[in-house]
């Protein structure tokens, strides 16, 4: 049987929106070519990806990392679990995330990651892989989630906003106004507040993935997880 052609782009975001890495940042040319030559995205929307890529390719290491930690971990209303904007501590959650693991097994899909199956870049990595009308439904369903972090992003001027804007229009669907206003609604969290974060965030672990030591993948293999060449990718430090 055929392997399914990779999505590039969705593969692309995937890697963008995980924790920032040297080997992500050696990736970037690469990536940053894929999305910067991707037809379905609007002249508009590749220009708006270009500072995220030249920020992700050369800003410090450690700046960035930072950064990340203050967006999507210390900011529920951001958090990248998508289930967290769905279900939030519904007990519905956990059955869905049971639903999701089965859908990554039966389509033999085994993520190397600590995070839950919820988190973006794992079903991102996941959609890369199925065909182009399962990818549509499956992001269109969570639309809303899209344009409310898109929202809140470009409020906080984080070129991170770019994604969801390009997330949106390879999907095509109009998100619905009233879940997304109700997401808006919302209070921003406040970053520096770790007191009140770690409250709002206790609860119980839930490991679906390996070790969560087991550590990123190099340059090279995300770039031929990519379909990409890997002659020119840099050797990541050992």
């Amino acid at each position: 049987m055929a392997q399914p052609v990779t999505d590039r782009t969705l593969k692309a975001f995937s890697l963008i929106l995980s924790y920032p890495t040297c080997e992500l940042q050696h990736a970037m040319p690469e990536i940053g070519a894929v999305l910067a030559s991707d037809m379905r995205l609007t002249a508009a929307a590749r220009r708006a990806l270009r500072p995220l890529v030249e920020e992700l390719s050369g800003r410090d290491i450690y700046e960035l990392e930072e950064q990340f930690v203050l967006l999507f971990d210390r900011s529920r209303t951001l958090s990248l679990n998508l289930f967290e904007h769905v279900y939030g501590e519904s007990r519905d959650r956990g059955g869905a995330m049971v639903s999701l693991v089965e859908t990554y097994r039966e389509g033999g899909f085994d993520p190397v990651t600590s995070e839950l199956p919820d988190h973006l870049p794992v079903l991102l990595e996941f959609l890369a892989t199925r065909s182009p009308e399962v990818a549509r439904e499956t992001l269109a369903d969570a639309a809303h989630i899209f344009e409310a972090l898109n929202a809140r992003l470009a409020r906080r001027e984080s070129p991170y906003y770019a994604v969801f804007a390009s997330l949106l229009q390879l999907v095509g669907a109009k998100a619905d106004r009233e879940a997304v206003a109700e997401m808006l609604a919302l209070p921003d969290d406040d970053p520096t507040d770790l007191e009140a974060l770690d409250e709002v965030w206790e609860e119980s672990e839930v490991l679906f993935g390996p070790d969560p030591n087991a550590g990123c993948p190099q340059a090279r293999e995300m770039l031929a997880q990519m379909d990409l060449p890997v002659n020119s990718a840099p050797h990541a430090a050992e």
